[in-house]
């Protein structure tokens, strides 16, 4: 063995080492970002959890004020037709005076 074959091992035995040692602080940082990861993944889940009550509570509430305003609505319409059928028999009862039909 000369010394070029020497030197050019010991070179790759100092790549391999670092590389081996690159790949030890890779894997470090990929398991921190799986606890990371993880630890925002609860965090939506308890976000999505308690947001789902708020819209079910909400859809809740909305119902009881369509069903209200439903009636209301209602009861509105048969005033309307009242109100309606009151104008009608006016206007029909003076037309009939006026035609002098009564």
């Amino acid at each position: 063995m000369d010394t070029d074959d020497v030197s050019a091992e010991a070179y790759m035995e100092a790549r391999i080492a670092r590389l081996e040692s690159d790949v030890a602080h890779l894997r470090t940082d990929v398991a921190d970002i799986k606890v990371d990861l993880r630890s925002v993944r609860d965090k939506m889940d308890t976000m999505f959890t308690k947001l789902s009550e708020r819209i079910d509570g909400l859809e809740q509430r909305m119902n009881v004020k369509f069903d209200k305003l439903a009636g209301s609505l209602a009861s509105t319409a048969r005033w309307a037709v009242a109100l309606y059928v009151a104008l009608a028999a006016g206007v029909f009862s003076t037309m009939a005076s006026g035609f002098g039909w009564i």
